[in-house]
């Protein structure tokens, strides 16, 4: 039956009163400690805060949520739906510089009525405030409301497909951040698509420590479950980075049917879980482990189902899927029982833009396909043509549905453009999602970002190739993170120089760097040469970053486009530059270590 998650609420809040509908888990020291939200006490809550903000904004006001990982954000979030105010999630209130930049700009673009905060928030939050000079605006800490229960006659605003109900930032960016307008139209349906993807039902226990202002956190990790009756447990992401086998412990302890989590994060997992801790793991009850977000590797899937097969996991758990915030959030999924696709494909045509599968025994480059596409129209596109191109040839993918969000936030310019795209064919109204991906067999596969594609001597080359070969040279990058990028190379068309006047430059995080400069020196030209060799361009500059160096989102995505900009001005604490000669003078007075 069609979703409409509003009714849904207000239904579970009378039916199923009792029933667990979020337990938030924290890491103690004597083991797990859970705080529960029933679906009664949710409805109850939320009406309250409804009838309070009713008071004090019109239908359709944006309010800002300033909330860590928790029960008081998910009770927020249903006060503001049932209220018809358009909710703004943004991350937790911070001091640290990248996330308080971040703030900043989304408190800026919003043109927010009010803030929402928690008592333990409230004061950076009124600094934040401050900070944009935005001071005059309300900042309230709900926890300290004592709001009196909703009169019982009291109606939630009915909402209409067309209206906004989130405004959804864009993880990408910190400075000038893009809101997506998920309308109540986009987010039914993709809590439909989404519940079938990870074969959510009323029955389900899912468990996420994905930040709830993300989009994969919020609309498929707390919304899904929600808006199905089912229960879902929450723990904060810094229990999971600090102590990622709890996150696996907690399936078998509750008995947990789907986790989702960027590629990263099973990566993570493999290297940092114990043969100690292994012994206490159960995926008895796994059904679907989502993987997505970020390019999904198949070396990371294989590793991950090998170490924990004693547990009971299995390489067709994963569910590896696709989406963003421009389409509320998923696109493509392999669903439950289906085995992922993985595929060895000529390396060479895959520069060339031809997915070309080879045969087993034969060189190739993995790729994992990101499931088949369902109640959506999707597209493969030329992206300086705009051509529709067939399949087994690349091009950025085009989205086209009801789960597809109304634009950006004040600007119809680039809502335009990105949202409103048409194919050299006629075909209108698409979103131009600026990956690039190929369909084979009816499955998607997603090979890269078209903002990051590298194109040298005629090659196109996708960054997180490269990062991830270079990786495997040394034992002092496992686990660790890179950025590969190109700038511009002084004097272009000149004997020995990329074509394009590009040139690549990689940066990589290494853990207990060697101290000898004369050491470091050589590992740094074995690597130039291994990996160019292994990638076939040659790679003209190395930095090498101390661990927590390369910039991400709050999803793991590495922020490419920030990381060549603190090259390119100097603004990274390099352990050691290999810079090609050119590089150096036009990036670096000189190539030797920090």
């Amino acid at each position: 039956m069609p979703v409409d998650l509003l009714s849904r609420l207000v239904r579970h809040g009378r039916e199923i009163p009792d029933r667990e509908a979020v337990v938030f888990v924290r890491h103690g020291a004597s083991g797990p400690l859970e705080e529960p939200l029933t679906y009664g006490e949710l409805d109850r809550r939320a009406r309250a805060l409804a009838c309070w903000l009713r008071e004090r904004c019109a239908v359709g006001d944006r309010v800002m949520l300033l909330y860590g990982t928790g029960l008081d954000f998910v009770s927020v979030l249903a006060g503001c739906m049932y209220a018809g105010v358009v909710a703004i999630p943004a991350p937790q209130p911070s001091t640290q510089r990248g996330h308080s930049t971040r703030s900043d700009g989304i408190v800026r673009d919003a043109e927010v009525s009010l803030v929402l905060t928690d008592s333990e928030n409230h004061d950076t939050a009124l600094g934040l405030l401050a900070h944009a000079g935005l001071d005059d605006i309300p900042c309230v800490a709900t926890d300290r409301l004592g709001l009196p229960d909703a009169p019982s006659d009291w109606q939630a605003e009915p909402p209409a497909d067309e209206r906004p109900v989130i405004v959804q930032y864009t993880s990408g960016s910190t400075s000038d951040p893009k809101g997506v307008l998920v309308t109540w139209g986009s987010l039914n349906h993709n809590l439909g698509l989404t519940s079938r993807a990870f074969g959510v039902d009323a029955g389900h226990r899912t468990l996420s420590w994905l930040p709830q202002h993300h989009d994969m956190g919020l609309m498929g990790m707390l919304l899904t479950p929600l808006c199905q009756g089912a229960t879902a447990y929450l723990m904060s992401p810094m229990d999971f980075l600090r102590r990622p086998h709890v996150w696996l412990r907690l399936v078998g302890l509750k008995r947990i049917n789907t986790i989702v989590a960027p590629n990263f994060a099973y990566d993570l997992c493999t290297r940092r879980v114990t043969d100690a801790q292994l012994t206490g793991l159960d995926f008895g009850s796994l059904v679907s482990a989502g993987n997505g977000a970020e390019p999904v590797s198949a070396d990371t899937m294989r590793r991950f189902a090998e170490r924990f097969a004693p547990a009971g996991f299995r390489l067709d758990h994963f569910s590896p899927c696709y989406g963003m915030a421009e389409t509320t959030l998923i696109v493509s999924g392999t669903l439950p029982g289906e085995a992922p696709v993985l595929t060895s494909v000529d390396t060479d045509a895959l520069a060339a833009k031809e997915f070309r599968p080879v045969a087993p025994g034969t060189a190739g480059t993995w790729l994992v396909s990101s499931g088949r596409v369902h109640d959506l129209e999707l597209r493969i596109v030329d992206p300086d043509t705009l051509a529709t191109r067939p399949d087994g040839r690349a091009g950025e993918i085009w989205v086209r549905g009801a789960s597809v969000a109304a634009g950006y936030w004040r600007r119809e310019e680039v809502t335009e453009r990105i949202f409103r795209a048409s194919t050299v064919e006629g075909e209108r109204g698409f979103l131009r999602t600026g990956d690039i991906g190929v369909l084979h067999d009816g499955r998607l596969y997603v090979t890269g970002r078209l903002k990051d594609l590298l194109i040298v001597n005629g090659r196109n080359l996708h960054p997180h190739d490269i990062e991830r070969e270079l990786v495997s040279l040394h034992d002092g990058f496992r686990g660790l993170s890179g950025s590969a990028c190109s700038v511009p190379a002084a004097g272009a068309g000149a004997p020995g120089s990329a074509s394009e006047g590009e040139q690549i430059v990689v940066m990589q995080e290494i853990r207990r760097a060697p101290a000898d400069p004369d050491e470091l020196a050589a590992l740094s030209a074995r690597l130039r040469g291994d990996l160019s060799a292994r990638v076939g361009v040659r790679i003209a500059n190395l930095v090498l970053l101390r661990p927590g160096q390369v910039r991400k989102t709050t999803s793991g995505k590495v922020q490419r486009s920030l990381m060549r900009e603190l090259f390119i001005d100097g603004g990274l604490e390099a352990v050691f530059e290999d810079l090609d000669t050119a590089a150096a003078g036009r990036y670096r007075s000189e190539a030797t270590p920090v």
